[in-house]
């Protein structure tokens, strides 16, 4: 990874859910700009897919940045809630923070499923960590980042405004970026910014273990969607970057209220992935 400028120097952040995937992109984009990033999620130990909160803080150290792993339950609104009870202690501020947390292993077993194929419990699912969970951080945030006029990122999806998946996942998506709106509506006059951000496809430790065919491809087939070929996704540090943009923009404001496709950003801001491209889904 090439150094990256210390641009947010002295900035606190938090992702939540950041143990592996996007969320883990980010907190190291974050991180390797010269944020203190406080990087959630429940897991302590690698399972079936690799990642703790502790590897991904390790990680930001590793890259010059500063990391403080939480184990945090984003079900649990009480800890939540004691999480930004510690950064103003230990910070006294907060200037951006990522809803990202979302649980997409559940999430991809009903893929393709047309809406009575689903059972109710994969909306709970859905929604408790997808929204909720993004409703209850950016609740106890708020005050911090009106202090510091600061920036809340929530992770969302094409799925909002498009058929992607089942409906389960549109209409979560969908929540998110009106929650985005909503939020950017009642922090007018704040000079805080509340954004959606739309990834691509993101190759992800869940996708990293689709195999290879036998041209050495590694395409994922989603129903009713189309093939792609993994080697060509975004990986998870795109969306790192843009969530870097944004906080280092001093007119991010305008942005505000919107959900952003990260290809979008790229182009406007003017960084790339990892590979130097600016990789598109569509």
């Amino acid at each position: 990874m090439s150094e990256i400028p210390k641009i947010l120097a002295g900035k606190v952040a938090v992702v939540t859910g950041a143990s592996r995937g996007i969320g883990k992109g980010i907190a190291l984009e974050l991180g390797a700009a010269g944020a203190t990033v406080y990087v959630t999620g429940r897991t302590v130990t690698a399972g079936h897919l690799p990642g703790t909160v502790a590897a991904t803080a390790a990680d930001i150290e590793a890259l010059g940045g500063i990391g403080v792993p939480v184990v945090c339950d984003h079900r649990d609104d009480a800890a939540v809630e004691k999480l930004f009870a510690q950064i103003r202690d230990e910070r006294g501020r907060l200037d951006v923070l990522v809803n990202n947390v979302y649980n997409s292993p559940a999430s991809a077993r009903w893929i393709g499923r047309k809406f009575w194929e689903v059972p109710p419990k994969a909306w709970d699912e859905g929604f408790d960590i997808g929204v909720r969970s993004h409703y209850v951080a950016s609740v106890f945030a708020a005050p911090l980042l009106i202090e510091s006029q600061g920036l809340i990122v929530s992770v969302s999806s094409p799925g909002a405004i498009r058929q992607m998946h089942n409906a389960v996942y549109g209409v979560g998506k969908a929540a998110v970026d009106r929650l985005t709106a909503d939020m950017a509506h009642d922090l007018d006059g704040t000079g805080t910014t509340a954004v959606s951000i739309w990834p691509g496809i993101v190759n992800t430790e869940l996708l990293q273990m689709v195999p290879a065919d036998a041209q050495g491809r590694r395409l994922v087939t989603l129903p009713g969607e189309g093939t792609f070929d993994l080697d060509l996704a975004e990986t998870p540090h795109f969306a790192g970057r843009a969530v870097v943009a944004l906080a280092a923009d001093p007119d991010r404001l305008a942005r505000t209220g919107k959900a952003w496709k990260v290809a979008d950003l790229a182009e406007a801001y003017g960084f790339t992935d990892l590979d130097g491209r600016v990789p598109r889904a569509d």
